[in-house]
């Protein structure tokens, strides 16, 4: 059998469908696995940010309409980057094991988020990265930038930032760890939903290679991601609203919950923390705890 992967162009994206691709071929050498970029519509705009042009769909629909035509069998994908729906006859298959979760910040000189001057000027595309930095150190000054790592470091170098915040997971899984000044805990900082995890998304009906996927994936990740994802599909989150979710899966086996939502402006974010055993019960008590709060 050949399977083909589509993958958006960028550096960390065919790091991520070649190790997809590689760990694929490991446990199943008899079959074929090939690769075939497809350039997005959010690949094509870099001079706009995202709030402004649409929203995640942006980086993901025109590799799903190959999907969904058959051009390819799988796509590979950040889970962040993925939309709250996504389109009739696609599925996720089970999360794999998640790279570090963590935000983290990339400094020109300072050493640390605490020495940074006072109105440092930090870039970000996103805002539930700036609206918590801002809670952090309300002094700053956040720009807007956008493209992938590669060009926020070199923006960084021209010296008119003095700091960015990107994924640890990207820079981990690119071998640029060195270039991390300081690691953002989850307290400080709570990531985008299912940050760190690939997204490995194929036709419904494609029920072989469903199972061949399932079958390398990581239970407790899973179990994670889906509390997320609950979370993100019922607060009805998109790139305009600063949102997080980040989920941990204790020893007891009882999922612990940290979730953020804020409205566009940022001048108010909400936070809940939950517990339980199912995903969708730990994400539907964090939606009520927000939900209580916006009503206050």
């Amino acid at each position: 059998m050949r399977i083909v992967i589509g993958t958006r162009g960028s550096k960390l994206a065919l790091w991520q469908a070649e190790y997809v691709r590689d760990r694929l071929q490991r446990h199943y050498p008899k079959e074929e696995f090939v690769i075939k970029i497809i350039k997005t519509k959010g690949d094509r705009i870099q001079d706009k940010p995202l709030n402004a042009i649409g929203d995640k769909g942006l980086f993901v629909k025109e590799i799903e309409q190959e999907l969904l035509a058959g051009e390819i069998q799988m796509a590979v994908h950040s889970m962040k980057d993925m939309p709250a729906q996504i389109p009739e006859g696609l599925v996720f298959a089970k999360a794999w094991k998640r790279e570090d979760p963590r935000d983290v910040l990339v400094l020109r000189e300072a050493e640390s988020l605490e020495q940074l001057p006072v109105h440092a000027v930090i870039g970000t595309g996103s805002k539930r990265r700036a609206f918590q930095l801002l809670r952090l150190r309300p002094d700053l000054k956040i720009v807007d930038i956008r493209g992938n790592i590669d060009t926020r470091l070199e923006k960084l170098k021209g010296g008119e930032l003095d700091g960015i915040v990107l994924a640890a997971a990207g820079l981990l899984r690119l071998g640029r760890e060195s270039e991390i000044t300081q690691y953002l805990s989850v307290e400080q900082m709570i990531p985008a939903a299912t940050q760190g995890t690939l997204a490995i998304e194929m036709q419904q009906e494609n029920h072989r290679l469903f199972e061949m996927v399932n079958a390398l994936a990581d239970e407790d990740n899973g179990r994670a991601s889906r509390a997320e994802r609950c979370f993100l599909e019922g607060i009805g989150g998109d790139c305009h609203l600063p949102i997080g979710a980040y989920a941990t899966v204790r020893p007891n086996r009882q999922i612990e919950l940290s979730a953020v939502f804020g409205n566009e402006d940022g001048s108010r974010l909400l936070y809940a923390h939950t517990a339980g055993e199912e995903p969708e019960t730990v994400a539907r008590a964090a939606l009520e705890e927000i939900q209580r709060q916006l009503q206050n």
